[in-house]
C-alpha cells in the first residue's frame, strides 16, 4: 500500500509518564509518535505537568504535548478522580479531531482515566502494556482489576513480548484475538560501538549495570555476584549506573568488600550520556526480577556488549542466542553465566553486533506495525451504552456492578458538559509540522 493510499490517523498518546522524565515507556511512546508522524499521521502526546512544565510544548518534527497541569501523586502517577479529567480530555479530542487515543502503562492512572473517557465518548482506544505482573500479592490483585476494568471495552491491545501477551490476557480476560506482539525497538543510531581505531583491550574486562537501583531490578542480586566475580576473576571491572533505594546497599557492599576500585559508581545517568558509559564496558549486566521486554539491553547490544541477562520474562525474546546468556535468578547461575560470556569476548566483533541489532529492531517497523492495528481499530463496529456495559458486568459479580455504575454516571457527566458546552463551540486548532532537527538536539528540545 503506497503513502497515498494509507488511512491518515490522528492520535492521542496518553500516559503518566513521557519527558522530561526518562525511561522505557518514555522513549517508547518519543519514538513511536515520531515514526508515525514521518508516516504521515498526526501524532498528540497528553500527559500530566512536570514541574514548572505545564500547558502545551511542541517537541522535534510538530510533535505537540498537553502538558496537563495536574500534578504527580506518588512515582510520578496521578491521584485517581475517575471524572476528574473528563472536560479537558474531552476539549483536547475535539479540539484535534483525534480519530484514535492510544494509552501507555497499565500502572497509569492517567492512561486508565483517558481511556474510560474517550470509550464513553465512542472513539476508538488501543492500550499498550510495557510491564509484567502477578496474581498473589495485593498491589499485583488491585492493579489486574483496575486493568480488568479498563480493557473490557478497549478496542485492541498490543503488548511488546509473547510472555507479555500471555500475562496481559491472564490478568485483564482479554480475547487474545485482539491482542498484537509488537516489541520495542532502538534507536541505533544514537548507540553505535566505539570508533573502530579504537579497539576494546581485554586486559581488563568492564562490566557495566545501568538500571533504576531497585528492588525488582534485582539489585539484591548484584550485592551478592559482583564480590564473588572480583574474587575469582582480578582483571574484572564493575561500572555501576542508576540510582534508586536499593544503591545504599550496593555502597555497602562495596566498602564491606573493599572494592572501590573495582565498582564505581555513577549515580543517575542521563539518557543522552548512556552510551559514553556502554562504550567503557564489554559485558553488559542486567539482573531483573521481572520485564516484559527490557530495552536497556537493546541500547547494550547495539553498543556492541555482550548482555548477560536473568532468564525472566519476555528477556529471552529479545536477543539471539550468540548475543546474550541467560542466567536463572540466582547469583551462582549468574556468576557461571558471567564467566562463560567473559570467555566468549574474544570472539565478539561490536560492529557486527550493532548492525545485526540494526536489522532486528527499527522504530519505522514498529510504527507500521502499530499503523496495522489503528486500522484494524477503526474497523470495528460501534456500541451503544448498553452493548458496553453488558461487558462490565462480566467483571465479578460486585466490581461488575460497581464498573457499571462508574461508566454510567460517566456518560450523564459526558452529556452534561455537552449540553454545557456543545462540541460546535469549541474551536479546532489547525495543523502545521514543524521542521525536523538532528538528532543531538532531541534533548534540547524536551527542555
Amino acid at each position: 500500500m503506497s503513502t497515498d493510499d494509507r488511512r491518515k490517523h490522528r492520535i492521542l498518546m496518553v500516559s503518566d509518564f513521557f519527558y522530561p522524565n526518562f525511561g522505557g515507556v518514555e522513549n517508547h511512546i518519543y519514538y513511536l509518535s515520531q515514526c508515525l508522524i514521518n508516516l504521515g499521521h498526526k501524532v498528540v502526546v497528553a500527559t500530566h505537568a512536570y514541574g514548572n512544565r505545564s500547558g502545551v510544548r511542541y517537541m522535534t518534527g510538530g510533535l505537540k504535548v498537553y502538558y496537563v497541569p495536574w500534578r504527580p501523586f506518588v512515582m510520578q502517577n496521578t491521584f485517581p478522580t475517575i471524572y476528574g479529567l473528563l472536560p479537558i480530555i474531552r476539549t483536547i479530542l475535539i479540539r484535534e479531531r483525534i480519530t484514535v487515543v492510544h494509552g501507555h502503562q497499565a500502572f497509569s492512572t492517567f492512561c486508565h482515566e483517558t481511556l474510560m473517557h474517550a470509550r464513553t465518548m465512542g472513539y476508538k482506544v488501543v492500550f499498550t502494556d510495557h510491564s509484567l505482573y502477578g496474581f498473589a500479592d495485593a498491589g499485583s490483585i488491585h492493579m489486574n482489576k483496575v486493568l480488568q476494568f479498563t480493557l473490557a471495552d478497549v478496542t485492541q491491545a498490543i503488548c511488546v513480548s509473547h510472555t507479555s501477551k500471555e500475562n496481559t490476557v491472564l490478568r485483564s480476560g482479554l480475547p487474545p484475538d485482539k491482542v498484537f506482539v509488537i516489541p520495542n525497538a532502538v534507536d541505533t543510531p544514537m548507540f553505535t560501538p566505539p570508533a573502530v581505531d579504537c579497539p576494546r583491550r581485554l586486559e581488563e574486562i568492564v562490566i557495566v549495570v545501568i538500571s533504576r537501583l531497585v528492588y525488582r531490578k534485582g539489585v539484591d542480586l548484584l550485592v551478592e555476584v559482583i564480590p564473588q566475580v572480583c574474587r575469582l576473576h582480578s582483571n574484572v571491572r564493575f561500572i555501576v549506573g542508576g540510582d534508586g533505594a536499593k544503591r545504599v546497599r550496593l555502597e555497602e557492599m562495596r566498602e564491606k568488600h573493599s572494592l572501590q576500585d573495582r565498582v564505581e559508581m555513577l549515580g543517575a545517568v542521563p539518557h543522552a550520556q548512556v552510551r559514553s558509559v556502554l562504550i567503557r564496558g564489554h559485558i553488559f549486566l542486567n539482573s531483573s526480577l521481572t520485564e516484559a521486554f527490557c530495552i536497556a539491553i537493546l541500547e547494550a547490544a547495539s553498543c556492541g556488549l555482550l548482555t548477560v541477562s536473568t532468564r525472566v520474562g519476555g528477556v529471552p525474546e529479545v536477543l539471539p542466542d550468540d548475543m546474550v546468556v541467560l542466567a536463572e535468578p540466582d547469583p551462582s547461575d549468574m556468576v557461571y553465566a558471567i564467566e562463560k560470556a567473559i570467555h566468549m569476548l574474544p570472539k565478539i566483533d561490536p560492529q557486527v553486533m550493532h548492525n545485526r541489532v540494526r536489522e532486528l529492531y527499527d522504530w519505522n517497523d514498529v510504527a507500521k506495525r502499530t499503523e496495522i492495528v489503528y486500522d484494524r481499530a477503526l474497523k470495528c463496529s460501534d456500541q451503544n451504552l448498553l452493548e458496553r456495559l453488558s461487558r462490565y458486568l462480566f467483571c465479578g459479580a460486585w466490581a461488575g456492578k460497581l464498573f457499571c455504575l462508574v461508566m454510567t454516571v460517566g456518560y450523564l457527566l459526558w452529556k452534561l458538559l455537552e449540553l454545557w458546552q456543545p462540541a460546535d463551540d469549541i474551536e479546532e486548532v489547525p495543523d502545521f509540522t514543524l521542521a525536523r532537527n538532528c538528532d543531538e538536539e532531541i534533548l534540547e528540545n524536551t527542555q
